[in-house]
């Protein structure tokens, strides 16, 4: 079936996007294990891939980012591109919302945040979980605690709040949630434009966040976003932050699979 979708132009595109691309490359390579250990196809555009064009609609230059969504939309068409797999929320949010508003009906490409891949893969709870550094496996009564960081473009803009949950359960790890989560979830500071205009501010209000997780007594803060991933891991004291790819295990037997 894959194969004749390939025949008849229908690809999946992993995306990365910008800020994993070039600033947390561990992120992506990890992210593109994941999809082929649980048997998911897809193809990468590394050398013609674009920005998705969201730091261009935040700013309020909205024939930039047309022109941007054009261009991309032609790379996409040009390599049969019919399904985009993402990591990045902002990436998620702009090509599946704004595109859709900007493009109308020659947009017709489905997108997904990965967290939606995995939770829907065939292969969903077939998993081993990081281990700790100098700990046992996650698979027995000592599991870790986790407390997950609901990113604002992920969550308060598109509403995925339980498959990046599903997920780190999935890893056996347990939950135990902030105050502040789901559609109330606090910023972590880093996002629209804050950090690189105020920083002061982007980096108090990421503190607070950490505090926020630090009282659940979670052992780890997790995100799926690779802007809060780093911008929360720069303020964290006494609390490991990860990015939920983190969690995984990838020494996995590819066996477990098949």
């Amino acid at each position: 079936m894959k194969f004749l979708d390939k025949i008849l132009g229908g690809n999946t595109l992993y995306y990365p996007g910008c800020l994993t691309k070039f600033v947390a490359k561990d992120l992506e390579e990890k992210y593109q294990k994941i999809l082929r250990q649980k048997g998911i196809d897809f193809i990468t555009l590394s050398e013609l891939e674009l920005c998705c064009g969201s730091p261009a609609l935040k700013a309020g230059y909205q024939a930039d980012f047309k022109k941007t969504a054009k261009k991309n939309m032609k790379i996409f068409k040009d390599h049969g591109v019919t399904r985009i797999i993402t990591n990045c929320p902002a990436c998620f949010m702009v090509l599946k919302k704004y595109y859709q508003e900007v493009l109308g009906k020659d947009w017709n490409v489905e997108v997904e945040h990965i967290t939606q891949t995995i939770k829907n893969s065939k292969f969903f709870g077939n998993w081993k979980p990081a281990r700790p550094a100098g700990g046992l496996g996650i698979g027995n009564s000592n599991r870790e605690t986790v407390s997950y960081h609901d990113p604002c473009h992920l969550g308060r803009q598109m509403g995925v709040y339980d498959q990046p949950r599903e997920v780190i359960k999935s890893l056996g790890y347990e939950i135990s949630e902030m105050d502040l989560n789901r559609k109330n979830s606090f910023c972590c500071g880093g996002g629209g434009g804050v950090q690189s205009n105020e920083p002061e501010l982007a980096n108090k209000i990421a503190q607070d966040r950490i505090g926020q997780a630090k009282k659940t007594g979670a052992k780890i803060l997790c995100t799926a976003c690779p802007l809060c991933y780093l911008h929360l891991k720069e303020n964290a004291k006494g609390i490991k932050v990860k990015e939920l790819s983190e969690l995984f295990n990838f020494d996995q037997d590819k066996n477990d699979n098949k």
